[in-house]
């Protein structure tokens, strides 16, 4: 449960402002939101699948060493965080995609998601979230916590017709990650 809560925390903080986001609103412009949210729900599920299989590899890789992959988890989300405050946007061309798309919307979403979220900071984060905690709670949070955050940016999408605060966002979700990675690096250094 612990792994659940956590991943799905991170990871809601670290989709709000991402460029994801903006790509759920722009489908939502097109397709109806349910149709957005399952074509983000499966490319979710398959992207944090892998990201937790690659997680638990590195994990077990070095279990004796748990000290160091709490230190290289610290620095990481570190670099989420300045990650964060520099921001993601979605390029014009992005943009046209999205709305120009053909074929099945889930399809669409689906695949334009799987895309977008390979490599992504979300992806990564879950990746280290796997490395340190349980696989199917943080499977299951971290997918939770990216399809929370997109369909809070459709919902605020459609019901103000604006992005939210960009900067507060992007300021608050730096802080939350500087805030896990220090955590993480004083445990590494047994300072917890």
């Amino acid at each position: 449960m612990y792994a659940f809560l956590l991943s799905t925390a991170v990871i809601f903080v670290a989709e709000l402002g991402d460029k994801s986001q903006l790509m759920a609103m722009t489908f939502a412009t097109r397709y109806t939101v349910r149709q957005v949210l399952i074509g983000i729900t499966i490319a979710t599920a398959v992207v944090h699948l892998a990201s937790v299989g690659i997680g638990q590899v590195v994990g077990s890789q070095f279990a004796d060493s748990q000290w160091i992959i709490s230190i290289v988890a610290g620095v990481a989300f570190i670099v989420f965080a300045a990650w964060t405050l520099r921001g993601d946007e979605l390029t014009e061309d992005e943009a046209d995609k999205a709305r120009r798309s053909t074929g099945k919307a889930v399809i669409a979403v689906g695949i334009a998601f799987f895309l977008a979220e390979l490599g992504d900071k979300t992806m990564l984060a879950t990746i280290t979230l796997a490395t340190q905690e349980g696989w199917l709670g943080t499977w299951i949070g971290s997918t939770v916590g990216m399809v929370a955050a997109d369909a809070l940016a459709i919902g605020v999408g459609a019901v103000l017709g604006k992005k939210l605060p960009e900067r507060v966002i992007k300021i608050g979700a730096s802080v939350a990650f500087l805030v896990f990675g220090l955590v993480l690096i004083a445990e590494g250094l047994g300072w917890f």
